[in-house]
């Protein structure tokens, strides 16, 4: 049984209606890549799964049905979430940012030395406020604060966006020690070349529905899927 099933999900803003019936699956520790030109629908199938907008479908994360469910209440369940936005609290220190995304009561594989770890520079501005730290930073921070709450899956919204060529190696590496951890991931991102190296699975996304799903080596060699998909 897949960790996430996804079926015949349809999302809307407001009279807009952005998911037309979009089938997707992650399974247990793998990362699947959802691809696709902006304004696609992306951004907006993860967050109808984390209830963020109006939807219509099944989401069943871990065997249950989580569609009607708040997002408070999806997120208990075991299922991360980092948006494009970061959303960090700006006048909290990077270590408090941090201490916010553990569950209460719960006991998590993860510690705040795994994160210091993976991410040696929030460990030297650990006392900083987050909100002067830079993009990148911010960056690492939030990814590092929804690991913290333990999850079984995370989804994590253009994670490289705009940041240097680097920290996008970081995040990279990040996104693989998760996997060997066995946390699954479903990852959307804009540059081809990294989904092809990390994912197992890829889906491409084009005017609400998927349009392709399969393994790197089926994309790399589906011309046609890239041209009319991907693009620009």
């Amino acid at each position: 049984m897949a960790l996430l099933e996804i079926s015949g999900l349809h999302a809307y803003y407001g009279k807009s209606h952005v998911l037309q019936g979009v089938d997707l699956h992650v399974n247990a520790g793998e990362i699947v890549s959802l691809l696709g030109r902006n304004g696609v629908g992306r951004s907006t199938t993860i967050k109808a799964v984390m209830g963020l907008v109006q939807s219509a479908g099944s989401v069943v994360f871990d065997g249950k049905e989580i569609t009607g469910m708040r997002t408070h209440e999806i997120a208990l369940q075991g299922l991360g979430y980092v948006p494009e936005t970061r959303d960090i609290f700006p006048s909290l220190t990077v270590e408090q940012n941090l201490l916010l995304g553990q569950q209460r009561g719960k006991r998590s594989q993860w510690s705040m030395e795994d994160m210091y770890n993976m991410f040696p520079r929030l460990k030297e501005r650990r006392n900083t406020s987050a909100g002067v730290i830079s993009g990148g930073e911010q960056q690492m921070l939030t990814l590092c604060r929804s690991l913290i709450g333990d999850p079984k899956l995370i989804m994590i919204d253009e994670p490289t966006e705009g940041l240097a060529p680097l920290i996008v190696d970081q995040v990279a590496e990040y996104l693989d020690v998760l996997r060997q951890r066995g946390v699954a991931v479903l990852l959307v991102e804009q540059k081809l070349a990294i989904a092809l190296d990390i994912s197992q699975r890829l889906y491409v996304m084009g005017h609400g529905t998927i349009v392709f799903e399969g393994a790197p080596d089926d994309l790399s060699n589906a011309q046609e899927v890239r041209r009319d998909w991907l693009e620009v």
